[in-house]
């Protein structure tokens, strides 16, 4: 009997940049011209889906790694099977947002998003592949560095109490890493929850920032009903986070990036000093 198509998963490739839509036009198979009416006859066609019941998922296509993605494969980019091809393999390793009949616009800037975080989780991981072994143990650096993230993340959001956190992780690296990670924690904390793929791209990064120089950071901001959010912050440095004062957690706060000028505080938001946090794993750094 033929499966339902609620059984069936699709993947849906969309072109979201004006550019690599044009790169696309190459192929004398692609058959748009106009990127506006391409993304509205996209957006009608996964209306169309889900009317029709399934699960439905939207990837990013890029035009440049597909032409890669064609040379390795020894395919003709210039076929509608080999575009088929390549969101196949974007459904299984790619990242890709589950189509739910938000807007196009908002699906797009998510979808984009995600791979941002793709593509610095894979830069961040290719770092710490090259930190290569300890000379005195043999361990791989890579993981220790993950591992001592991972226990540093536990132990401030256990000191940090229950709340919304949200922390954001800046690391500098040839391309400047930054990422995010937002999780709620209620009276007792487990270190199984930093098991998805947000969390494992937020430590992937702080490792890397873990192994680097003294210029990276993090943050953190507490929401918890009723109450003032807190925010507090960290310095990166020699393997471990070093606290910020309550003077420069304001003063970062309070200080616009660009300019170097002041602004306003926020309302409703207490800046308060970093603490104490655990000091370097042996194996960060040979």
């Amino acid at each position: 009997m033929p499966a339902s198509l609620h059984d069936v998963a699709t993947t849906v490739a969309v072109i979201a940049d004006p550019d690599d839509f044009t790169a696309m036009r190459q192929y004398a198979s692609f058959p748009h011209t106009d990127h506006t009416r391409y993304l509205a006859d996209i957006d009608s066609l996964l209306h169309s889906l889900a009317a029709d019941g399934g699960h439905i998922t939207v990837a990013l296509f890029d035009p440049y790694d597909y032409s890669d993605f064609c040379a390795n494969t020894r395919i003709n980019p210039d076929t509608h099977t080999s575009r088929a091809a390549y969101t196949a393999d974007l459904a299984a390793t790619g990242p890709r947002i589950t189509y739910t009949g938000q807007s196009l616009p908002d699906l797009l800037e998510a979808l984009v998003g995600a791979a941002v975080r793709h593509a610095t989780h894979a830069y961040a991981t290719a770092l710490l592949a090259d930190l290569g072994h300890c000379s005195r143990c043999g361990r791989d650096l890579g993981i220790a560095a993950l591992e001592h993230a991972s226990t540093t993340v536990l132990t401030l959001l256990d000191q940090a109490g229950p709340g919304t956190h949200h922390l954001v992780c800046s690391v500098p690296a040839d391309e400047r890493l930054l990422a995010t990670l937002t999780t709620t924690v209620g009276e007792e904390i487990e270190d199984t929850f930093l098991c998805d793929t947000e969390s494992t791209e937020f430590l992937t990064v702080l490792a890397v920032g873990m192994t680097q120089g003294d210029d990276g950071g993090l943050v953190l901001r507490t929401v918890t009903p009723g109450a003032h959010d807190r925010v507090q912050g960290w310095r990166l440095g020699l393997g471990r986070l070093h606290p910020l004062t309550e003077a420069e957690v304001f003063n970062a706060y309070c200080t616009d990036a660009r300019t170097g000028e002041p602004i306003a505080p926020e309302p409703d938001v207490d800046y308060h000093a970093g603490f104490p946090l655990p000091t370097a794993h042996p194996h960060t750094h040979s």
